[in-house]
């Protein structure tokens, strides 16, 4: 087991890309903190692992406040006494609009989920990580803050800066036994979150989904999207001790969308 006897937070696990990360941790030994804003779906995912033979609790909470970050990471204490790794998976997509009609406060609420809760978390759990000497965050990106797309400034704009953001943390934490990366997904079709994009791009273009989803795979080397297993197989792979060289990177799970 890559994971035995570490403690994990997850965010956005309740479902998604989040949800396989946090399954897959307990299934390679992690005790895991499942977080997202939906506690009816926190508390499924931590009875899947229980019943499986894992460790897990729940909390609801939302990232993009102090309050609900120091919500979560008092949970993790209080559950299991320690933070080991942190997985900052939550995220929104936020308006599928061009620029000039999106407002400011849909910006901010994107910004929120996605750039200023991994910043608020991983600003938590640094100093015992720090004093113990080790521990591991991985940031999940996107292929949208690398490719330009349409429709996406929000979304693109918090998914990039994170990317930043996580160079930042590898480079202030790597002297002190921490190591921070990011994983780049592409489209992974089984989210809700890939779900709604896809009926809302087809509304604005006046096209058909599945036709508009199969032209978008041509671009894509692999010529397919991914699931959210493989995704969190990358992820254990990144926090796990496999991976003891590897810090301020992203790695694009993508297919062969993006190659910087």
């Amino acid at each position: 087991m890559l994971l035995k006897d570490r403690v994990a937070i997850i965010t956005g696990g309740g479902r998604g890309i989040g949800r396989g990360i946090a399954l897959r941790f307990a299934q390679e030994g992690a005790a895991v903190l499942v977080a997202a804003r939906s506690e009816g779906e926190v508390r499924g995912v931590a009875a899947e692992i229980e019943k499986a033979g894992g460790r897990a609790s729940a909390v609801s909470a939302d990232v993009g406040t102090e309050s609900g970050c120091e919500q979560i990471v008092q949970a993790a204490h209080d559950k299991f006494g320690a933070v080991d790794i942190l997985v900052n998976a939550a995220g929104i997509y936020g308006p599928v609009k061009p620029v000039e009609q999106i407002s400011a406060s849909e910006w901010d609420a994107v910004m929120a989920a996605n750039l200023r809760g991994p910043f608020l978390l991983s600003r938590l759990v640094f100093p015992e990580m720090y004093q113990r000497g080790s521990g591991s965050i991985l940031n999940i990106t996107s292929a949208a803050g690398k490719v330009p797309f349409s429709l996406n400034s929000p979304y693109a704009s918090s998914k990039a800066g994170l990317s930043g953001l996580t160079r930042t943390l590898a480079a202030e934490a790597a002297r002190k036994g921490v190591r921070v990366n990011a994983l780049s997904p592409g489209p992974v079709p089984e989210t809700r979150m890939s779900q709604e994009l896809g009926r809302e791009l087809a509304e604005y273009f006046h096209g058909d989904p599945n036709q508009m989803f199969k032209q978008f795979l041509e671009g894509i080397l692999q010529g397919r999207p991914q699931t959210a297993g493989e995704i969190a197989a990358a992820a254990v792979f990144l926090v796990s001790d496999e991976a003891s060289a590897i810090t301020g990177q992203t790695l694009n799970v993508d297919g062969g969308m993006a190659f910087y």
